[in-house]
């Protein structure tokens, strides 16, 4: 038997007698399979889990919609988007996510971009960009998330 190698298990009433002969293969083989499920589930939990913005970004990639890069450096955009900014961080009814949207000024133009969560929301920063500019110089794209 200089080939295989046989582990025994006693039974409680045997002593140190040898009992019966444990199969190597079944153990190893019951531990792959374990191991292989458990890096399955992993892989397909990573796979689910994609980042939220993904489409958006590939819409943002065309000429129509402006993004932050379109942010004008002239002094009078940039101070109309500094306080359209400072207005909708001080207004404490806006959520974290409302407060993150996009603002983004050029040739006196203001366009509201980003999600918020509710229509009030959207309202209340809307108006913040009329009271700093004028109606027909703001654009909103803002979109309110759909309730989870």
């Amino acid at each position: 038997m200089s080939g295989s190698r046989k582990i025994f298990r006693n039974k409680p009433s045997q002593g140190k007698t040898r009992g019966e002969p444990i199969d190597m293969n079944i153990s190893l083989l019951t531990f792959t399979a374990a191991l292989l499920a458990l890096t399955l589930s992993c892989a397909v939990a990573e796979e689910k889990k994609a980042a939220d913005n993904t489409d958006r970004n590939k819409q943002d990639q065309g000429a129509k919609t402006k993004t932050p890069m379109d942010q004008s450096n002239k002094p009078e955009d940039i101070k109309l988007a500094a306080t359209i900014r400072k207005m909708v961080v001080a207004d404490k009814s806006l959520s974290s996510t409302a407060k993150n949207c996009k603002i983004i000024t050029s040739g006196g133009m203001v366009t509201l971009r980003g999600p918020v969560n509710t229509a009030e929301e959207k309202a209340t920063i809307e108006a913040h960009a009329v009271m700093s500019s004028s109606k027909e110089k703001v654009l909103s794209q803002l979109e309110v998330k759909a309730p989870k």
